[in-house]
């Protein structure tokens, strides 16, 4: 049916919790569902054991420690045991309406690319998987209590073996590696299917603890760069909303709104350069322009900030 592949964090404190909760749900996905875990992070080894999943202890990683997608990606499409693959982040919960819609796209393409947008909530404890109710539970809180994110943060690819032959060494757990994976399904010409809206995947909120800088690094360090340029910068990002087919309720139609992504994209990246490269330069030239007469009439930033402290 479907083989899920993932790396995670040390199996420790809270990352511990709900990255189990991640593992055991894509186990109850469906009765043949294959969970390979990649990486020797604290626990990993145990949490494979206990709950019977492939555990591959080795990764390729980058100067920083980072795991490579590249050799995640190779490694799990040579070892799978199916012919279609998931990539997910450690911490995203699937319910049954997953296989539900994945069986869908299956019956109407070959070659794909599946991705969502998940829903954030707030999930401290394990779940209760013993419950015959237990996704009830884990929706409600998510559709009640949480919030759906936007089409720029994909946090699972489920894909036909095959597709990824030869990624660049993008490292997962930073940004633009997802994105790039996008462009490159939709450079092939193959469907790109968004299933936003009949599938609650469920992201357990979470710190950046496991990063030094935190939150910041993830999204504005070093590895972040890197990805961009190993990516190809911009023209080869894309997000959800760059999808060109929609699954709803009731089919699987065209998304026309593709063509809206795509027009805010450049319309974004012009703005950029307009900015760096004409209004940037011309306000700093009237500042340097300007600034013998600013001096003399006591307009210098720092004898403001001090005329407004007295004030």
């Amino acid at each position: 049916m479907l083989t899920f592949f993932t790396t995670a964090k040390p199996f420790t404190g809270h990352s511990g919790v709900i990255q189990r909760n991640a593992l055991k749900s894509w186990t109850q996905v469906h009765p043949e569902a294959e969970v390979i875990l990649f990486g020797d992070d604290e626990g990993a080894a145990a949490v494979a054991k206990e709950l019977r999943i492939r555990h591959e202890p080795h990764t390729e990683k980058n100067e920083c420690g980072s795991n490579r997608a590249d050799y995640m990606f190779a490694r799990a499409q040579a070892i799978a045991r199916h012919e279609v693959l998931c990539y997910a982040n450690c911490d995203i919960i699937f319910l049954r309406d997953f296989c539900t819609a994945l069986q869908r796209v299956l019956a109407a393409h070959k070659e794909f690319l599946m991705v969502g947008r998940r829903w954030d909530a707030d999930i401290i404890r394990p779940c209760e998987f013993e419950r015959p109710d237990w996704q009830k539970q884990v929706r409600d809180l998510a559709l009640q209590g949480g919030s759906q994110r936007t089409p720029d943060w994909i946090d699972y690819f489920v894909f036909s073996r095959g597709l990824y032959a030869d990624l660049p060494p993008l490292v997962v757990g930073r940004v633009f590696w997802d994105n790039w994976t996008v462009w490159r399904a939709l450079n092939l010409k193959k469907p790109v299917v968004d299933v936003s809206r009949v599938v609650t995947a469920v992201h357990q909120n979470h710190d950046y603890r496991h990063h030094p800088q935190g939150k910041a690094g993830v999204w504005y360090g070093e590895e972040a760069a890197a990805n961009y340029r190993l990516a190809g910068g911009w023209r080869r990002l894309r997000t959800i909303a760059d999808s060109n087919e929609v699954l709803r309720a009731d089919r699987l139609t065209p998304n026309p709104a593709r063509y809206w992504a795509a027009a805010e994209r450049y319309v974004t990246q012009a703005a950029r350069a307009v900015l760096h490269n004409g209004a940037q330069p011309v306000w700093f030239l009237l500042l340097d322009i300007t600034r013998p007469l600013r001096n003399a009439l006591g307009l210098r930033t720092a004898a403001l900030r001090r005329s407004r402290g007295k004030a």
